[in-house]
């Protein structure tokens, strides 16, 4: 009986302590951070390879293709077309709608590239989309391995097409506002040509941000240096339309990449694919910029780095009519974030409002 009963009081305590471990498992992703995916070795020397070859290709047509549009638009010459990056890691719930949107499209306008997490089951392509998925990596939010996917979708699309002379990075969650010839129109007017005679990227760049200096050190204080000061610091919607010529510098790039890369400390104020392209182009050819994206999204009630949502019951012509409208002198050409459910009255709204310009 004297062994029972000094031995009971620890029958608790043991089996809490055993249970640790189970209990661990199941709380701690709601009470730590995500782990981050690392970049591997055999992942880098993939990606470089393929960046060399897109680079030595667009040398070797420069001479039949100048980088401003004189040589894109000129008599004899191949059309430019405008190469759709779609970055995913889930079905393309709203494939049925740019397949409308393609509709009215000839191939000779535009190519098509899918980059796709290759550990999620995503149904098979169809349509337009068929046999347009790029050999793929892993990826995850807020970190550089979303950087690593845009440019490989822009080194395949190079090396790919020389005629691809535009490249619109677009999510699973975005939808067109307007369409196939009203932005191709838009992209190729001569009269949006610089002094230069070269075309412009419409990519997010802003340096007045209230967070901008916890962005900056989300590595740590001073590791973006000497590469970039804090003054050189930008961020932007992840979200472009970029030149080839400016494509060409994302994926020539090595010195940024080798900071932007680093794993973050702070990983709430960390959004790697938010700050590599607005910085690397602000301090490359922030002239060749507009500084604005084509992709409006709606911030004003964010949850958790996640922007407003958009459901069924918000979806009407006026919402359309609103999404167009912009801060600069031209419309936004699509939008996110729109929820799956959306696709059945987008498409009932297809042809009279959205694709109606």
């Amino acid at each position: 009986m004297a062994i029972s009963s000094t031995s009971s009081p620890l029958v608790p305590a043991l089996s809490l302590l055993l249970s640790l471990p189970v209990l661990f498992f199941f709380l701690a992703p709601r009470i730590l951070p995500p782990r981050q995916i690392s970049i591997s070795a055999p992942d880098e020397l993939d990606d470089l390879s393929l960046f060399h070859k897109a680079i030595a290709m667009d040398s070797a047509n420069f001479s039949r293709r100048l980088p401003a549009a004189r040589s894109h638009l000129s008599a004899g010459l191949r059309r430019p077309k405008i190469a759709f990056l779609f970055l995913t890691n889930s079905d393309l719930h709203f494939a049925l709608l740019w397949e409308r949107f393609f509709s009215n499209a000839t191939r000779k306008h535009y190519n098509i590239y899918i980059h796709a997490d290759p550990l999620v089951k995503i149904a098979p392509f169809e349509g337009v989309f068929k046999d347009r998925l790029i050999p793929s990596k892993r990826t995850q939010r807020s970190s550089p391995t979303l950087i690593s996917a845009a440019r490989r979708l822009l080194a395949t699309a190079m090396l790919d097409d020389p005629s691809n002379a535009y490249f619109a990075l677009i999510s699973q969650h975005c939808v067109p506002l307007h369409s196939f010839n009203y932005l191709y129109n838009f992209l190729f007017d001569l009269g949006r040509l610089s002094r230069n005679l070269e075309f412009s990227s419409y990519i997010e760049i802003l340096d007045k941000e209230s967070n901008l200096w916890d962005r900056y050190n989300a590595r740590g204080r001073s590791v973006m240096l000497p590469e970039v000061n804090f003054n050189q610091f930008r961020v932007g919607s992840q979200f472009f339309v970029l030149t080839r010529k400016h494509a060409l510098m994302v994926i020539k790039d090595r010195e940024l990449w080798r900071k932007f890369k680093l794993p973050c400390l702070n990983v709430e104020c960390c959004y790697p694919e938010e700050h590599y392209f607005p910085t690397l182009l602000s301090m490359q050819d922030p002239n060749g910029c507009s500084h604005y994206t084509l992709t409006r999204v709606n911030w004003t009630d964010s949850h958790n780095g996640h922007p407003h949502t958009y459901y069924p019951p918000e979806l009407s012509a006026d919402l359309i009519h609103t999404l167009r409208e912009s801060n600069s002198s031209y419309s936004h050409m699509f939008a996110r974030k729109f929820s799956p459910d959306c696709l059945e009255p987008l498409m009932d709204m297809a042809d009279e409002v959205i694709f109606k310009d």
